[in-house]
């Protein structure tokens, strides 16, 4: 490996001479020659991986997986994304299109659409049905309640208003690049293998891998025999048990923790029992769990030897975009034994990726780029135990506050005001927006001035504002207008104070979630590695939005439709 990567930086510097080395200092960055281009892109997805986890337990990590990328890899320390609503398809789309989504238009993991009069989750879409009838039917909601709203069990990326990286990169050679997607989460899958690639993700319901007919009329044969296989069986009736000496990890004298979740008889200490494979949470006691990213892995490698990934002249691109972080995450909290363990297990399944592409590719023949969807919060229980203040927010109990009943005595409205809030927009009655008499403006800034001193909320910004763009200079307030769509978002955007948060997601009840524009929740690695990228680590502040517009340089197709991202020139330079 060693002798190939340095003859691939000698190419990659003389190419970059005889292209004209002074575009790099005239802030230009120059594509990589034909020749050395490498043969995959491997776009790594950790859902929920905070900037400080990768090494957080450094001192246990084994050999190449995080250690290969921190050693060896470009490493960004201080990524952040820049829009408000730290949630799953925001930040996922964000990576993809390199741009806001303000542009994007994933404002959130859900939304009202005043056109249809229905709540919708971000990526469904009746026209476009699963190939396996009932795949989306399943106790999945008990984990991933977002879910709920869907409407329909149809599946495709329309909803996404851009093009992202391997849109462009397929659109740059007739579409002869092969781009695939896979998650757990099938808004995992779909957001980064954009528009023009193929997505497959996990049905709890059925145990398999799926897709819609959005990317298919009938399922590959290598999908029919992998899923076959039943792996997902192969841990019914074993536990999630610890992978290493107990006395070394940090949180082993707190295992038990009130703030805990137990989901369906998975426990609150180990070891987690997954029980009969045909139990009803069993799948989804998988996905929470390192066993979820270990399904994903498999399915990985047989897209990659299904496809013959990497295997010709035309570079390929693969997104896997890992979830179980997330799931014990919410279950859990970041500061806690689960998450410890998780953080372990997953560095060797990276570790048994970069291996196996290693193998069938040669990591010196792919670009491998990882990053995270957002960051993550401690749960108030483990704050509040080290003094920190931290708490809970019930956004139920702002309709019948003193202060709202004033204003609808005020305005005249006898029902009410707040239909519904769906992270982060509160979403005004039916009765307000169609009532002509009302001074709709001055009912906003009105409920919008309340909002803002309730205990908990930091500022709270009516649409009508962030339509004109009339808000105050702040990077607060600049993260919300990056997040506003005037179709999608609601009509007062709220934002927590640091360390305050919803923990009922429609009765579910979790130990910590995400979705702020505070550090913990947009600081995110970002990290290059392989195809002769030079190891460094660099300090200075960059954005996700970065990534997607880095990849199209360095591959040279034009960027993302909405890209606003900048080129991160310190992926062109070699040692």
């Amino acid at each position: 490996m060693n002798k190939s990567r340095t003859s691939a930086i000698f190419r990659r510097m003389l190419s970059i001479f005889i292209t004209g080395v002074t575009f790099l200092g005239m802030g230009y960055a120059v594509p990589v020659s034909a020749q050395d281009k490498p043969k995959l892109v491997l776009q790594i997805t950790v859902d929920q991986l905070r900037g400080d986890l990768p090494t957080r337990f450094y001192d246990r990590l084994g050999e190449g997986g995080f250690k290969y990328l921190w050693e060896q890899g470009l490493v960004y320390e201080n990524a952040h994304h820049a829009h408000a609503n730290t949630e799953t398809i925001v930040g996922h789309v964000t990576l993809a299109t390199g741009t806001y989504p303000s542009i994007h238009g994933m404002t959130g993991n859900i939304w009202f659409d005043r056109e249809t009069g229905f709540t919708t989750y971000n990526i469904e879409d009746p026209d476009y049905n699963l190939l396996t009838e009932g795949a989306d039917v399943d106790a999945s909601s008990e984990i991933d309640p977002t879910q709920r709203a869907a409407r329909s069990e149809g599946r495709s990326p329309a909803s996404i208003l851009t093009t992202t990286f391997a849109d462009e990169l397929r659109s740059s050679n007739g579409g002869q690049s092969k781009v695939f997607g896979v998650s757990i989460k099938d808004r995992g899958a779909i957001s980064l293998a954009g528009h023009a690639g193929k997505a497959f993700w996990f049905s709890k319901a059925t145990s398999q891998f799926v897709t819609s007919n959005y990317y298919y009329d009938a399922y590959p044969q290598w999908v029919v025999d992998f899923n076959s296989r039943e792996l997902p069986q192969r841990y019914a009736d074993t536990s999630w048990a610890l992978s290493q000496d107990p006395s070394t990890y940090y949180f082993y004298d707190t295992d038990d923790r009130p703030w805990e979740v137990d989901l369906g008889g998975f426990g609150r200490t180990f070891p987690h029992q997954y029980g009969a494979g045909e139990g009803k949470y069993y799948t989804t006691m998988l996905t929470a769990s390192p066993a979820g990213d270990e399904l994903t892995l498999d399915f990985a490698k047989a897209v990659v030897n299904a496809e013959q990934l990497g295997q010709d002249d035309v570079t390929d691109y693969l997104s896997v975009s890992f979830s179980s972080t997330d799931y014990v995450g919410h279950l859990f909290g970041a500061s806690s034994l689960e998450a410890e363990d998780n953080i372990l297990r997953l560095d060797k399944t990276l570790a048994e990726l970069f291996h196996f592409i290693d193998e069938k590719v040669g990591v010196d023949n792919t670009l491998i780029v990882l990053s995270a969807d957002h960051g993550g919060p401690d749960s108030p229980g483990y704050l509040n135990s080290l003094n920190i203040p931290a708490a809970y927010v019930d956004p139920g109990s702002w309709e019948t506050d003193a202060a709202i009943q004033r204003i609808k005595s005020e305005f005249g409205i006898s029902g009410k005001i707040m239909e519904t809030y769906n992270h982060p927009y509160v979403f005004f009655s039916e009765e307000v927006i169609k009532n002509d008499s009302i001074d709709f403006e001055a009912l906003e800034q009105a409920v919008a001035r309340e909002l803002s001193v309730f205990p908990g909320i930091s500022i709270a910004i009516g649409s009508t504002l962030l339509r004109r763009g009339n808000v105050p200079d702040t990077d607060l307030h600049d993260a919300v207008l990056k997040n506003f769509h005037p179709k999608r978002s609601g009509d007062i955007y709220v934002v927590f104070e640091p360390n305050m948060f919803i923990n009922d997601f429609d009765g579910l009840t979790v130990a910590s979630t995400h979705g702020s524009p505070w550090p913990y929740d947009t600081w995110v690695p970002v990290v290059f590695a392989g195809a002769g990228i030079a190891s460094d680590r660099v300090m200075r502040k960059i954005y996700t939005t970065d990534v997607a517009r880095t990849l199209s340089a360095y591959m040279g197709v034009k960027p993302p439709s909405g890209s606003v991202g900048e080129v991160l020139e310190e992926v062109f330079q070699d040692d």
